[in-house]
């Protein structure tokens, strides 16, 4: 059985920095049987830390990108992001998308920044990974607007409706579970893991943040991938070496990696 965390933040974890502090993580992830990692950058400031990690570890895989969040650092323009993505090890755009739960104000400078990574992803014919929050429909429309089904990618850390992600498969995106899917007042979320099309199904932690039960409130870490899966291949009716190997091919095909 082989696991891939496809949406983690390896370098935010506690320790990661220190001497052996990844491997500890590592070697606790293949315990469980995790045998593959997608470390998704969050802004240009860090990006050259994720980058450096997948140039270091075969088991680890990048994108390049910035948050819809983030507001402290610089701009990336599609032609860097283009440059970047030319890498090998960087086999996504993102991760990028709108969030209107933790930002307030005009968004138009979100909502232009992810036409920006849109473009840079078509570009690049690399997928996007899709943070989005309390913007349903404006996501859904500037992905319809700028052609994103060209290129689809994921909608990292579902937690919407089923209407939405009905919308996001039919534009050839992908949906990915994380710890939510565990927690008491999930319900909804849970019926959406059951309703996914298998071969559009995929499993992440998120890591460091969204610890699922039996950790949660504990910083996350890339092995508890394996709660995730346990939990989507119970609300499935499959079992998990199922559940396990249709997530890791799907995240093969999508991604272009080779996982083993």
């Amino acid at each position: 059985m082989i696991l891939v965390d496809s949406h983690c933040h390896l370098n935010c974890l506690a320790g990661a920095n220190e001497p052996r502090g990844l491997e500890t993580y590592l070697d606790r992830a293949a315990e469980q049987q995790v045998r593959h990692f997608l470390c998704v950058s969050i802004d240009m400031e860090t990006y050259p830390v994720v980058k450096a990690l997948a140039q270091q570890y075969p088991q680890i895989s990048a994108s390049v990108g910035l948050h819809p969040t983030h507001t402290d650092g610089r701009e990336a323009s599609a032609d860097e992001l283009v440059a970047e993505a030319a890498n090998a090890n960087i086999v996504a755009i993102g991760e990028t998308g709108l969030d209107y739960f933790r930002c307030e104000g005009d968004m138009e400078w979100q909502r232009e920044r992810f036409r920006t990574h849109i473009r840079a992803a078509i570009t690049c014919a690399k997928p996007l990974i899709i943070h989005t929050r309390e913007a349903r429909e404006d996501t859904i429309r500037i992905l319809r607007e700028e052609n994103a089904q060209q290129v689809g990618g994921v909608m990292h850390c579902f937690t919407e409706t089923w209407e939405m992600a009905e919308q996001a498969l039919e534009l050839g995106f992908y949906i990915s579970m994380s710890g939510i899917v565990t927690f008491k007042n999930a319900e909804q979320l849970r019926d959406v893991a059951r309703r996914v099309p298998a071969d559009r199904l995929l499993i992440e932690t998120d890591c460091p943040y969204l610890a699922p039960m039996p950790h949660r409130g504990k910083q996350n870490e890339p092995s508890y991938v394996a709660h995730v899966a346990e939990r989507v291949a119970q609300e499935r009716g499959v079992s998990v070496e199922e559940l396990a190997q249709q997530t890791t091919e799907n995240f093969s095909r999508l991604f272009k990696v080779s996982v083993s």
